[in-house]
This record gives C-alpha cells, structure tokens and sequence, in this order.
C-alpha cells in the first residue's frame, strides 16, 4: 500500500503576484484526485512545488509524512502539461534511459519500456523520434515515461489534453489501474465531465485558494437543484409558499423549480399533489461543471 500525498499550506508568490496562499489537501493510497481550476488559479504550480521543481515560500509536501527530498522525487511519476521529452531521440531509447535516472538496471529498464510501450498502444513507434509522432502519441509516450519506473504517486498536468476518445478510454484505464494497486492518482483538467467520471474526489482552485474539496455527489449536492414538474392543473405560483424553492418557470403545467441544498422534494411533490395529478416529476442535480462555474464565480 501506498502513503498519502500531503500538500500542507503552501504558499508562493511572485513579486505582487500571489500564486499560492495557504493551500492544503492531500491525496490517499488509492485515490484519483481531480484538480481543476481555471488558468492561472495555481495548479501547475502546485504540482511543480509537488515534484521539487519549485520551492514554496511557506508550507511543506509530504508522502507518507515524509517531506518529499531527492530520494522522494524518485518514487513520484511526473507528467507535465508542456511535453518534456526529447524530441529528436528515439521513444524506445528515451523510455529506457528516463527509467535508468529512476534506478532502474538495463534489463529492467527494457521490460519496463516493453509492457507500457504495449499497455498504451505504442509499441510499434518504439524506434521513431518523438517528433515524428502526432501529438496524441506524443502524449501516451509522457504517460509511459511517468509509468516507466512504477511511481509510488502518479502526478499528472492536464493528461489528456489533445488525445482523441480512443486514447481518452486508454489513459483513463490505466489510471485507475494504478489506483486500484493502491497508488494516489492526482490529475488536473479542463475537462470537467471526465473528471466527474473518474475521480473519487475533487479540489477547485481559484485565485491560489482551495475553494472545494469532496466527492464528485457532495459537491454536486452542495449546489441548487433543478426540478422539473409537469402538473397540468397547476396555477402559476403554486410552489411560491415553499421555503427555499424558486420558480424558475411555468409554461402550461410544466414547471422548473430551483431547490437550495437541504429542501426535502417530497414536500414539493406533495404541494404539487395538491393541485391536481402529476405527470412527471425529475430532479436534477447540478453538474460537476456548474458547481465550478458557481464556485469560482464565488
């Protein structure tokens, strides 16, 4: 089993630019973390403090309690956003020397750079430049190249950005493969929808700051509902007494209702009731995307 990764208030600044203030969190054996924010709120440079890139002003970063030194690092595997790969080497060749620096022997190595190169649909490029890939290719050998040494952590920057749904699929199964061995995932994304489906949890960051960490259904059920009525005899106005319900409109029976967190629908189904029948009555909660627009607008 694996330790946590703990991001333990970290500040940075730069010049009159703060970068980071006071940020915490930590990411568990096991776990996918998502960490979204807009650009610039801070991510990247959270994730460079993570892998020793950067120095933070204040705060520390620890897996397993121990702060992250030289001997850490090289347990960590570490994709960037901006491709940090050879571009006139061979992939084979740069695969296998990337896994060497981690300690890994030749034979090892070899092995290694065999079961990824197979695992992400790349074995038969082994002997081409990086250049000569597209970029979605270029993006599976960064993956590789973070896997290669079998990371205790996996730290990810914007991982599928530029891949097309079928690399999407590939990335997004080894991901939880390697949390499934108790490994802590972290990723950031634009991608919101993806990041619904495969984190356990999340962390929005804006302006430096955590603004929401919890699971995908708890920071979902944070925000204001949706419900959608269809009562054919219902007046306008007929949900106006109910505390903590807004009429968002009614068009000839059917009616959209905004919920603030904590009203119970079944007291809105009864009022409904009341009216008359009831023909459909749906709730719908926000979307990881709105919580975002919400909280970062906030």
């Amino acid at each position: 089993m694996s330790d946590n990764l703990t991001i333990d208030s970290i500040s940075k600044r730069y010049g009159e630019v703060v970068a980071l203030d006071q940020l915490s969190f930590d990411v568990r054996p096991g776990e996918i973390f998502g960490f979204v924010g807009s650009n610039g709120a801070g991510k990247t440079t959270t994730m460079r403090i993570t892998l020793g890139v950067l120095s933070a002003d204040s705060g520390e970063v620890r897996l397993g309690g121990k702060p992250v030194d030289l001997d850490v690092r090289r347990t960590i595997g570490y994709m960037p956003e901006e491709r940090g790969l050879y571009p006139k080497m061979k992939v084979g060749a740069q695969l296998a020397y990337l896994a060497r620096l981690h300690g890994l022997s030749d034979s090892e190595a070899k092995s290694a750079v065999e079961r990824w190169t197979e695992r992400l649909g790349i074995s038969e490029r082994v002997g081409d430049t990086v250049d000569s890939l597209s970029l979605g290719n270029q993006q599976r050998v960064q993956l590789a190249a973070a896997l290669v040494h079998d990371p205790a952590v996996l730290v990810l920057d914007e991982p599928f950005s530029g891949l097309d749904p079928v690399a999407v699929d590939v990335m997004s199964e080894v991901l939880v493969e390697k949390a499934r061995t108790g490994v802590p995932v972290i990723f950031s994304s634009h991608q919101l929808d993806l990041v619904q489906r495969l984190c356990d949890r999340v962390g929005i960051i804006a302006a430096g700051r955590m603004k929401a960490v919890g699971t995908v259904d708890h920071l979902r059920s944070g925000g204001a509902a949706h419900l959608h009525v269809h009562a054919p005899e219902a007046p306008v106005g007929w949900a106006h007494h109910l505390t903590g319900v807004t009429t968002v409109s009614h068009i000839e029976g059917r009616t959209v209702l905004e919920l603030q967190p904590g009203v119970d629908d079944q007291e809105v189904l009864q009022a409904a009731l009341k009216t008359g029948p009831v023909h459909e009555f749906s709730l719908n909660r926000p979307s990881l995307t709105d919580m975002f627009r919400e909280v970062v607008s906030a």
